[in-house]
């Protein structure tokens, strides 16, 4: 009846291309904001704005990543409360 959480690991090769395309897609949006034809302080702000993006959005993956992980863990300590109750329980006794 108890179940072992499986955990999940990603291969090489996920996490390899995960940063691959993160660094093409960063040097990219880079090559565009430097070569855009635009006053330096609309480049500056272009790119301050993409960072703070990317920061919004790594905070936010861990934010999900961690709230996940709480209710995996609320889940499994009230499994085994049932199981520690269902293991006590004798049918045959008194009431």
């Amino acid at each position: 009846m108890s179940e072992t959480p499986v955990k999940q690991q990603s291969t090489a090769a996920f996490y390899g291309q995960a940063v691959a395309s993160f660094s093409i897609a960063m040097a990219a949006t880079a090559i565009g904001i430097f070569r855009l034809s635009a006053d330096a302080w609309v480049r500056g702000f272009l790119a301050i704005a993409v960072l703070y993006l990317v920061t919004s959005a790594f905070t936010l993956a861990k934010v999900i990543r961690d709230r996940q992980e709480a209710g995996q863990l609320v889940t499994r300590v009230d499994q085994a409360r049932v199981e520690k109750l269902l293991a006590e329980h004798d049918p045959f006794e008194k009431l």
